[in-house]
């Protein structure tokens, strides 16, 4: 028995060993001597770090739905990375549905999808939309309601047909989610594809599919954004286009001539 107990209380000391663990001492009920009894401290839950801001200059000439654009095409791209739902649709939807980040459920709720309660357990808030005062989802940062609105769609068996289209199917997907009941609008698909076809949101559908990265931490006094090449297009329309010039386009993209190819992704810097 002395031996056993010897064993015991020799391996309870070489647990607590190499880690800071909070010991109790106890008396036991059958025998008048003391054992140790390792009590295991509660962990701190992670904390979840937030996505870096897109710092806009004051003096930008850009529109609202450009800097709504700059702002969260990571976000979004992101999103497609782990969900499957194309960038150009999320960021097309956001803009439509948030008014480029003006409307008031995206402002007081950063609630960017006019996505309703419907069993939501967080906070809320009250908004005329179909019908009076309806009940919407209020979010603490406006990356969660990208969030949200992925786990939206992939939860949902309505919207199972959507993620059988391909990536790049952005007409499919803008109509589908008409078909599926995401929005009452007629025109609603409409004008997801003629946000996405202006501001050529698509173009971050191929850098998720072909795994091009876009930093989201610009500095205050260099703006970045970026262009996909089309018909038309060449570093001299651009760079008045931008207001920039051919040879820091040139600069910025490693290219050795004036030479560009339909859908290529270039990245422009605008002062």
């Amino acid at each position: 028995m002395k031996k056993i107990g010897f064993v015991l209380v020799l391996s309870v000391f070489a647990f607590s060993c190499g880690s800071k663990k909070r010991i109790v001492t106890k008396k036991s009920k059958s025998k008048q001597k003391t054992e140790q009894v390792v009590v295991v401290p509660k962990t701190t839950p992670e904390v979840k770090e937030l996505p870096k801001a897109v710092e806009i200059p004051e003096n930008s000439k850009l529109s609202a739905t450009e800097v709504y654009i700059l702002k969260y095409n990571a976000i979004a791209m992101d999103e497609m990375r782990k969900s499957k739902i194309p960038a150009s649709i999320t960021l097309a939807q956001g803009i439509l549905e948030s008014g480029s980040g003006k409307g008031r459920l995206s402002v007081e709720a950063n609630n960017h999808f006019g996505i309703k309660c419907h069993g939501w357990k967080g906070k809320k808030i009250y908004h005329d939309d179909d019908k009076s005062q309806e009940c919407f989802r209020k979010y603490e940062h406006a990356f969660s309601s990208f969030e949200d609105h992925s786990a939206f769609l992939t939860t949902r068996g309505r919207y199972s047909k959507l993620f059988k289209l391909r990536s790049t199917d952005y007409k499919g997907w803008a109509k589908g989610l008409r078909a599926a009941g995401y929005a009452t609008d007629r025109r609603y698909p409409q004008k997801l594809i003629s946000l996405i076809e202006r501001y050529q949101l698509d173009k971050y559908d191929d850098m998720v599919l072909n795994n091009v990265a876009v930093p989201n931490d610009t500095p205050k006094s260099d703006l970045s954004v970026s262009h996909k090449v089309v018909k038309g297009d060449t570093l001299y329309s651009l760079s008045k286009r931008y207001n920039t010039s051919v040879e820091e386009i040139k600069r910025l993209n490693s290219l050795t001539n004036n030479d560009l190819s339909l859908g290529q992704i270039l990245i422009i810097k605008s002062k």
